[in-house]
């Protein structure tokens, strides 16, 4: 599928997010939407395959970021996150070898130290799905049938909120996030790829 957007976990993970809402009545801007810059940068070392012999290495991208979240309280609120498709390319022993795509959606506890000033820091604790998918193996491991799993993971955050009016914010933040993912080629487990990437964004948020 060559869609920008993967429907399935995205919306098993907003389901859940749903349903850790109140069934009390919303109030006024308890919901916020954001939409912005998205960077994911995995880190230096991303491990070795095949026994040790390949030492990997996968690329940074940068994506649409988007976020829906409700605020149960003024320093207390529930986020996901979700994108457009992110593309990377893992390198073995320096030569490009498999393209890959993934989508992280993360749904986060979020943590607001002063909701009623200007400028607005918080922290966040969630969990990742990260969903990898179209491996196209390419150099060294052209014609091979390359697969990664998906996986799950913790998630921490830290970011601040500057308020621009009463229900526009720009939003900057940063997450750590927990991936890591088995590698299969030609149905063999040669060992695991550990992106544990940092996850810049900065957006745009609007308060409903």
């Amino acid at each position: 599928m060559n869609s920008m957007f993967r429907p399935a976990p995205l919306a098993a993970t907003l389901a859940l997010a749903l349903t850790l809402t109140p069934f009390a009545e919303v109030q006024a801007q308890d919901w916020f939407v954001r939409a912005g810059v998205t960077v994911v940068d995995p880190k230096d070392d991303n491990g070795r395959l095949a026994g040790g012999a390949l030492e990997s290495s996968v690329d940074s991208n940068t994506q649409l970021g988007l976020t829906v979240g409700y605020h149960f309280t003024p320093n207390i609120a529930v986020e996901l996150l979700a994108s457009s498709k992110f593309d990377h390319t893992v390198s073995v022993n320096g030569a490009k070898a498999v393209d890959v795509s993934h989508l992280p959606p993360t749904l986060s506890l979020q943590y607001y130290f002063m909701p009623e000033s200007k400028v607005n820091p918080f922290l966040g604790l969630g969990i990742n799905y990260t969903w990898l998918h179209d491996e196209d193996a390419r150099g060294p491991l052209a014609g091979a049938d390359v697969a990664v799993d998906n996986s799950w993971g913790v998630a921490f955050q830290g970011g601040v909120v500057v308020k621009l009016t009463e229900r526009f914010e720009l939003i900057g933040d940063i997450r750590w996030i927990d991936i890591g993912s088995d590698v299969f080629v030609n149905g063999a487990n040669v060992g695991k790829v550990n992106i544990d990437p940092l996850v810049y964004s900065v957006m745009l948020g609007y308060r409903f």
